[in-house]
């Protein structure tokens, strides 16, 4: 599947991943390959991405590994669209 983070600055990721977890307003879940589309409002917490992916030295700094090995970038909030494969994330 495809991922995108996206701020009001830059889109700061666009990767292939294996999966991605966000803290949505009901609480904490995670897409895969094939998850129904769905639109959601985020709230504060981390984005979490499983995958091998290999981050520009420019972007590195803005996102710190879990203690579970996966990539993860803090958000004040936000909205995910997710159709088709591709998880589309606009952070706060």
């Amino acid at each position: 599947m495809h991922v995108e983070i996206v701020t009001p600055e830059k889109v700061l990721l666009s990767a292939e991943v294996d999966s991605v977890a966000v803290p949505g307003i009901n609480g904490e879940f995670q897409m895969l390959n094939n998850h129904e589309a769905i639109v959601s409002v985020l709230v504060a917490g981390k984005v979490k991405i499983d995958g091998k992916i290999e981050l520009d030295e420019t972007i590195a700094k803005e996102f710190a590994t879990g203690e579970d090995g996966r990539l993860e970038y803090h958000i004040k909030g936000g909205v995910l669209e997710f159709n088709n494969n591709k998880a589309i994330v606009l952070a706060d």
